[in-house]
């Protein structure tokens, strides 16, 4: 820990022989304690907690979302719509099975064709049969699965989206790095700063501060996750992302990294609020991008092993595909070994950027006029 006298030989002017690591841990508390003082901060936190709830016990209040499901026994009908489910009554297991091959019902109950059943009927499903009828049939029933693998659909598609939408809130937070930069040339106190600390230690302390606030609000998220879950009986839920989630903390860390300097860099080249629109385009669109683009092409199989290898959108295409159990066991390693060289590559490229922009007032300034004050 930095001694009080170090803490204040820096801000009088004086490094007082101050370590790389200790400059650099002085911006980081500086920025943490900043950012932790400001109501946003959270009131952005709060904001992304009650959603979780929201989206977890929201759902079973408006009673949306019920299970649709074919039966043959008029008896099992009658007990299944006292429930929360859409019950459709067939004729014979046939036209039930043909509902859940076309996707019109989630799962049939039929009679049993295995001998096996204790309560005389089977459940039919495509993928996986649902969690909530099968709880509702007492003792487990046998399963027939028409189309049988690893995760269904549905799952699929949470786990896409829940992992998608975490990652851009966190990579949105960046944003916080850049506002921090500009705010510190506006007020001059930049020059202060660089007068007693080497550029590269601010700039690290930048982004180990705000690292370190977004591995917090990870943690928070996941303590609340299973609370949230458990709240609106939704535990099962909760099973099916665990499998992914240990690999996705750390690409998550590793893509706020990878975004981090950029965002610096993008608030270092303006010098008023205002202007920093104007620098972001390229940093927002690593954002959005790698998003949308797992979105969208979450069913093309060759589509989400090449995003799982480029650096920008491996935070939610490898977890995914892990998940899918289309990854192979060495494929993670080797996606954050190449998102880790990207790191250091972008991080090089962008301290120089800085440290060329960082003082340079009035207007904006062009990356080439930056990289090259940088030399001088």
């Amino acid at each position: 820990m930095t001694s009080v006298e170090e803490r204040t030989s820096v801000e009088s002017g004086n490094a007082g022989g101050l370590t790389f690591m200790q400059a650099t841990w002085l911006v980081a508390e500086r920025e943490i304690k900043a950012f932790l003082q400001m109501k946003g901060f959270w009131i952005g936190l709060a904001t992304i907690v009650i959603g979780l709830f929201a989206a977890s016990i929201l759902p079973n209040v408006f009673g949306g979302g019920d299970t649709k499901v074919a039966v043959t026994s008029a008896e099992v009908a009658q007990t299944l719509e006292a429930g929360p489910f859409d019950v459709e009554r067939t004729d014979d297991a046939a036209a039930a099975e043909e509902l859940v091959r076309s996707e019109e019902v989630e799962a049939a109950v039929v009679p049993d064709t295995t001998g096996q059943s204790p309560t005389g009927v089977e459940v039919v499903a495509l993928e996986n049969p649902p969690s909530d009828l099968m709880a509702s049939l007492g003792a487990p029933p046998p399963v027939n699965l028409l189309d049988p693998g690893d995760v269904g659909e549905g799952e699929k598609q949470l786990v896409i989206m829940v992992f998608a939408l975490v990652f851009m809130i966190f990579a949105m937070g960046g944003t916080a790095i850049a506002q921090s930069a500009v705010t510190e040339k506006q007020t001059r106190v930049v020059e202060i700063l660089v007068s007693t600390l080497p550029v590269k230690s601010l700039l690290a302390g930048k982004i180990a501060g705000h690292t370190l606030l977004t591995i917090g609000q990870v943690v928070v998220l996941a303590v609340a996750a299973p609370i949230a879950l458990q709240a609106g009986d939704n535990e099962g839920l909760l099973q099916v992302i665990l499998p992914a989630l240990g690999w996705y903390v750390p690409f998550l860390i590793l893509a706020f990294l990878l975004l981090s300097s950029m965002w610096a860099v993008a608030g270092s080249l303006v010098s008023r609020q205002e202007d920093l629109g104007s620098t972001m385009g390229l940093v927002m669109m690593l954002v959005f991008g790698p998003y949308m683009a797992v979105i969208f092409l979450s069913d093309n199989e060759t589509a989400m092993a090449v995003l799982s290898y480029v650096p920008f959108s491996a935070a939610i295409a490898m977890p995914v595909r892990l998940f899918t159990g289309d990854a192979q066991t060495w494929e993670p390693f080797v996606s954050l070994g190449l998102m880790a060289v990207m790191i250091v590559l972008i991080m090089a490229a962008a301290t120089r950027l800085y440290a060329g922009s960082v003082l340079q007032t009035g207007g904006k300034v062009k990356l080439s006029r930056a990289w090259s004050a940088a030399s001088d």
